[in-house]
Order: structure tokens, then sequence, then C-alpha cells
């Protein structure tokens, strides 16, 4: 007689077995599914960030007359160097993305090369004027854009990413360096041009009398800018965005006051050196 077990308990012995080794089996399958689920997200997140985009200028070149042959390589020099200054701006777009606020790409990096170029255009415009009639309205060109493609990459994304993260990061690192008594904002400090100036012809009282007036107002608004962008963007935001603009700005103001009394007395040298300004804490 045989002692094994009945038939009966050799099925369910048989269909316990079976079931514990689809469970493990569904363990394995769902254990290996899982462990090479993160790489797999983690390229697709980095497939779908979005890239910062590029920088978009007006055409100067087609815009400009005939350019005298004695105004040629001042003004080829120029050229290139829009190029090269939306090269630059191209560079920081990429370095800084994911920095400041919402309007940090406007603030920091198109505001300022704005700035620059109409600075570059007005040389243009002199160098021209030197031997033909001098072109006007060139500063029309002068603003530039962020290419669509990395509008909400750069803008808002960056805005919705720092306002959470470099908000409370780059902008509080920011705080410390851009506020006197952990509140005030400070002021522009810039050094005084009208007293460096020489005997002014009356010629040209009143065109450099307007460009005083305007260095005075560019230092206003940086002041106001200053206060209104207090908690903005990273440890460099004041310099980038404010002192550096400014001074380019100064470049260019400081430049027509000396061309202008240059044209009937001798040209004042060394202006520029007045440009720079800083802030007071």
């Amino acid at each position: 007689m045989s002692r094994g077990l009945p038939k009966y308990n050799k099925r369910r012995v048989a269909l316990v077995g079976g079931v514990a080794a689809v469970a493990l089996t569904g363990a394995v399958v769902v254990n290996t599914a899982l462990a090479g689920e993160s790489p797999k997200s983690g390229a697709t997140n980095a497939k779908t960030l979005a890239g910062p985009g590029t920088i978009a200028c007006p055409d100067v070149t087609g815009q400009l007359p005939a350019v005298p042959a004695s105004a040629k390589a001042e003004v080829d020099r120029n050229l290139a160097l829009l190029q090269t200054q939306i090269d630059e701006a191209n560079k920081r777009l990429v370095d800084t993305v994911g920095q400041g606020g919402p309007n940090f790409v406007q603030n920091a990096i198109l505001g300022p090369l704005k700035d620059k170029r109409v600075a570059t255009l007005n040389r243009i415009e002199t160098a021209i004027g030197r031997a033909a009639a001098k072109p006007e309205g060139l500063e029309a060109f002068a603003p530039c854009a962020l290419n669509a493609g990395g509008n909400a990459g750069q803008d808002t994304g960056a805005g919705a990413g720092a306002g959470a993260g470099a908000g409370a990061g780059a902008g509080a690192a920011e705080t410390p360096a851009n506020q006197a008594g952990g509140d005030a904002a400070g002021t522009i400090s810039c050094p005084d041009v009208a007293s460096r100036l020489p005997a002014i012809p009356a010629s040209a009282r009143a065109e450099v009398d307007r460009n005083l007036a305007l260095l005075q107002t560019q230092i206003g608004e940086a002041d106001t800018r200053l206060r209104n962008t207090v908690g903005q963007g990273g440890p460099n935001f004041v310099q980038n965005a404010i002192l550096g603009p400014l001074k380019d700005k100064r470049v260019s103001t400081i430049d027509r006051i000396a061309i202008s009394i240059g044209r009937t007395a001798a040209k004042p040298q060394g202006l520029e050196a007045l440009a720079a300004c800083t802030v007071n804490r």
C-alpha cells in the first residue's frame, strides 16, 4: 500500500507551487522593469529640457549709406564689434540658464546688449559723419530679441524654476552684496564730467549742456533700477545689469560731448575714464 500523498493533495501542492513560481516571476519582471525605469525616465527628462535659444538682432550693414573710404576701416571694425557683442550675449545666454527671475534675460542680457549696440552704432554714425552726411536713426536697430525657440527655456522656464530655486538661492546671495543695512539698495555714484571739461565754445554749448543733463538722467534711471531690482539675479547682477549698461551709455554720451567741443576747438581727450560708476553702500 502506497504511503504517498493522496492525489488531490498532490494537485494542491502542484498548484501552490505554480502560483508561487508565477508570483516570483512576476516580482522579478516588475523589479527588472523598475530597475530599468530610472535611466530611461532621466533620459526622457534630459531630452525635454528646453534650450536657451539664440539672440536675434536687426542687420545694420544693409541700412548704411555709402561709406567714405576714410571711414571704411572704422566702420568695418565697429560692424565686426556688433557681431562680437551678439556672440558674447549668446554665450551668456547659455551660461546663465536657470539664473535670475522671469525678467533676467531682458535685464541682464538683452538690455546691456542694446546699450552696447547703441554706443557702437553711434560710433559708426560719427565715423561716416566726419567725411559725409552723418546717418541718423541707426539706434533704432539696437534692440535685439530672443528667438522663440528659447523663450520658454530661458524666460518662462527660468522664471518658474528660478522663482522657487534661484529666488531663494541666487537672489538671497545677491541681497547682502546689493543692499546696505539689509534693506537699502544703495545709490549710484559717478565721476563728475562737467568739471573736467575745457572751455566750451559757444557753438557747442547747447549740445554739451544737453548731454550733461542726459548723464544725470542716466544716473537717475540707474538709481531707480537699483531700487526696483533688489534681490534679483546672482552676485554679479548689479555690475552686469546696471553698472555695466550705465557705463556704456555714459561712454556714448561723453563721446558726443567731446565731439561737439572738437568741432570748433581742441577735442578733449580721455573723458571715457569718467564713464565707470560705483554703488555707494
